[in-house]
């Protein structure tokens, strides 16, 4: 086979346009720390990525979601922490006002602040974060309890609010209204406000006696456990959407550790073969310079 200058020199620019190839490659990986900076490159690489990066976005999602859960858990916990004082308050003065050495007066001065505390429940009753009633379910824009202490009517107080915080588990974050600030019109005794109202009104009825007085006390030790047992429930839960933090941290790290293995570059790696190539680069032009004969016109000139 005759091999002619031609050949030579065309052979030796291909080769040379190669190993530029190959040096451009490397120093595009040092410069983004990447693999690949085009799924032609690498499809399989590009393809594990967009799989690990969905993964990864939405465990991150989820730890999002966890500041949520802890916002309603926390506020809800801070709030029933205020009732459960209110209502230990009105039960200290329900005790002092069924002793029969009370005057009428003496009375409704006590029923004067019990009317305060009431209000101060229907204060806590409401409470809002944000834009949101968190003691009314999934119906966050509307106030749960009116300002006499009657239900509002608006419903969704049952439904609970559920934040996914982790693939397929999503946690109960909202109280009911209904748990905690019950209301019974059938029965003044049963719900919380109407309670107090009957309460207050007999405080103020000077024909009433201690003993009138002192049968409130059963009914409000069964509110004030309703609020402890309720707080109970929140820690639990509060306890549990710890564990899982802790859980989606962990597969944070690993997602993260993956998505790196699948797409940055080794940069040592990296270095050392760009400097193979450049030392494989200048041999070549060396021997290209040697391959390259001068021609008649050289010795012409």
């Amino acid at each position: 086979m005759r091999i002619t200058q031609g050949m030579l020199s065309t052979n030796m620019l291909r080769n040379l346009s190669t190993s530029y190839e190959r040096m451009g490659k490397y120093q595009d990986q040092l410069s983004t720390g990447k693999k690949i900076n085009r799924p032609s490159e690498d499809p399989v690489i590009a393809m594990k990525g967009i799989s690990y990066r969905r993964d990864l976005s939405q465990t991150e999602q989820y730890k999002a979601n966890f500041s949520e859960a802890y916002n309603w858990i926390e506020n809800s916990d801070a709030a029933l922490d205020k009732a459960t004082q209110a209502m230990q308050r009105i039960r200290e003065l329900v005790v002092q006002a069924s002793n029969d050495t009370y005057e009428t007066a003496q009375r409704g001065n006590v029923a004067t602040e019990i009317d305060q505390l009431k209000g101060h429940l229907i204060t806590i009753a409401n409470t809002q974060v944000g834009d949101k009633y968190i003691f009314n379910g999934t119906n966050t824009l509307e106030a749960p309890i009116n300002e006499d202490g009657t239900p509002s009517g608006t419903g969704s107080g049952s439904s609970e609010v559920k934040i996914e915080l982790s693939k397929g588990i999503s946690i109960p974050v909202s109280i009911s209204t209904n748990a905690v600030f019950t209301h019974d019109s059938t029965d003044p005794e049963k719900g919380l406000f109407s309670m107090i109202d009957k309460l207050s009104a007999d405080l103020k009825d000077g024909t009433k006696t201690g003993a009138d007085i002192n049968k409130f006390l059963t009914s409000l030790d069964t509110h004030i456990n309703n609020i402890l047992n309720t707080r109970a429930e929140l820690g639990a839960r509060q306890n549990r959407i710890e564990m899982m933090e802790d859980r989606v941290d962990e597969q944070e790290v690993i997602a993260q550790r993956i998505v790196s293995d699948n797409e940055d570059a080794d940069i040592e790696r990296v270095i050392t073969d760009l400097k193979t190539q450049e030392s494989v680069h200048r041999a070549a032009l060396g021997v290209g310079s040697r391959i390259i004969q001068p021609t008649l016109m050289d010795f012409l000139r």
